[in-house]
């Protein structure tokens, strides 16, 4: 079976070609998984502005169960071989406790970040993007951990008529009704669950697990449970959450929940750099790093532009020097001060407008499709120019139609010294690029005026950069 190391031999040896490329035109056995963001959940149940409000409103059902990448580390050494991965500390974690695992590579770049569920002693998992899986996965290979390492892949984009089966389902109950529909379904009090904690429960005489937590700034929990008790669990939660305006969310406005969260999915994993080649020949082509591609306005001919440490996404605050692990030596050398700063950008209507215009204007040249409600679900990371007059000041990652703020809103970075309030200009085109058949042609730029605004925007800054 090819690796991605031979994919990037087939690009010349250059990184920036394979992951400008589109991969649309590549076969393997998984290939719509790595392509396809939300498999087998429909587009909307009923309209997808609809299901946004539901998650501010009353209570939003969101269905986790095909999409996100697992893995299990089961044994002995298993927080051992966590803590030497995770730049956070997770040395005094115990049972039915969960963190935001981040992993870097030796310089200190991001490979990417999930949640890590502490399940029993000596037991866990690692939800998310497939990036951190794979990469636990690869360490525990490696080295002489006493683990047991078991990964759990998405659901297929097309059965095809063949079943698919994963160990847990997975719900999300959300929305400022989720307290009464959680007490209601428990039959009385959960108890007092502290943010990110994990306890306890019974949906219809099925014991599930439940982690307390938030998304786009609104309350709930996490719940999973046995896979064939799927049907049963998510019957009952509808049904006893009439009472309460549930709504069950659909894969287009699930992707917008990203946006308004806040948080930054689609960051390129460090893992081009010549140290990086035994990592690469163990991900076969038909892993997502292989099947990834970068799109959007920002172009550079080095790979390590598109690369980002903790510190430029925020998450500086949660490293811990007080533990060996990988990259910290390069992470300890890095002034966190100095990164950049997420923020929110606000567009500008009329802006926006000549974007539509350009879509439906025959003689506007090539033109970058804006896709509503959000603008890109298929496996793509983001990378969009951002400028105030002739000097670049960020880069933008995802954007998406708030049906909330009824506004359209890019997760960004920004240089520290740009205030909240100011303008900056994103460029919104598609710089083209790639190789072969993967060749992907550039736009003409339209630039779309945008205020920077807090991250998370649904929570913080909801009118106040309204101008």
């Amino acid at each position: 079976m090819a690796n991605l190391e031979d994919l990037l031999q087939q690009a010349g040896a250059d990184p920036v070609k394979l992951v400008r490329s589109s991969k649309w035109h590549t076969k393997g056995a998984r290939q719509n998984e790595a392509l396809r963001l939300i498999p087998q959940i429909p587009y909307e149940f009923s309209r997808w502005p609809r299901e946004m409000r539901a998650w501010r409103e009353t209570v939003a059902l969101l269905d986790q169960s095909h999409h996100m990448v697992g893995v299990f580390i089961r044994g002995p050494d298993a927080l051992k071989l966590l803590s030497r991965l995770a730049c956070n500390k997770l040395q005094n974690s115990k049972p039915n406790r969960a963190f935001q695992i981040i992993c870097c590579n030796e310089d200190g770049f991001l490979i990417g970040d999930g949640i890590l569920f502490h399940l029993a002693t000596d037991e866990f998992s690692v939800y998310g993007a497939p990036f951190v899986p794979n990469w636990i996965r690869y360490q525990a290979a490696q080295h002489d951990f006493d683990v047991q390492v078991t990964a759990d892949y998405p659901s297929p984009v097309y059965a095809n008529g063949h079943g698919n089966t994963r160990p847990d389902f997975r719900y999300q109950i959300q929305g400022p009704n989720a307290g009464k529909l959680i007490e209601k379904l428990n039959g009385g009090p959960i108890g007092d669950v502290k943010f990110f904690h994990m306890t306890e429960m019974a949906i219809a005489g099925q014991k599930v697990r439940a982690l307390r937590h938030g998304m786009a700034g609104t309350p709930g929990l996490e719940i999973w449970g046995k896979w064939e008790h799927r049907d049963a669990v998510r019957a009952a939660i509808v049904h006893a959450g009439e009472e309460f305006g549930i709504v069950k969310v659909g894969s287009a406005a699930y992707l917008c929940s990203v946006t308004e969260s806040g948080w930054i999915a689609g960051i390129l994993p460090a893992i081009y750099s010549p140290k990086m080649k035994a990592y690469r020949e163990w991900l076969a082509d038909i892993e997502s790093e292989s099947r990834l591609s970068v799109v959007g306005s920002y172009y550079s001919d080095s790979i390590e532009d598109y690369y980002r440490t903790p510190y430029d996404v925020e998450y500086g605050r949660l490293v811990d020097f007080e533990h060996d692990f990988i990259g910290r030596d390069a992470l300890m050398k890095i002034d966190g001060s100095k990164a950049n700063k997420k923020v929110t950008l606000l567009w500008n209507v009329e802006d926006a407008g000549k974007v539509f215009a350009a879509m439906l204007n025959p003689s506007a040249g090539a033109v970058r499709h804006l896709h509503l409600p959000y603008s890109d679900d298929a496996f793509g990371m983001t990378y969009d120019r951002l400028s105030v007059g002739d000097k670049m000041v960020g880069v933008g990652y995802s954007t998406g139609l708030s049906a909330n703020e009824r506004s359209l809103l890019t997760l960004a970075t920004v240089d520290r010294e740009v205030p909240l309030g100011s303008e900056v200009v994103l460029h919104w085109a598609e710089a083209g690029g790639g190789y072969g058949e993967g060749q992907v042609q550039p736009t003409t730029p339209i630039e779309v005026r945008t205020i920077v605004s807090p991250a998370p925007y649904s929570v913080v800054a909801r009118g106040e950069y309204r101008k």
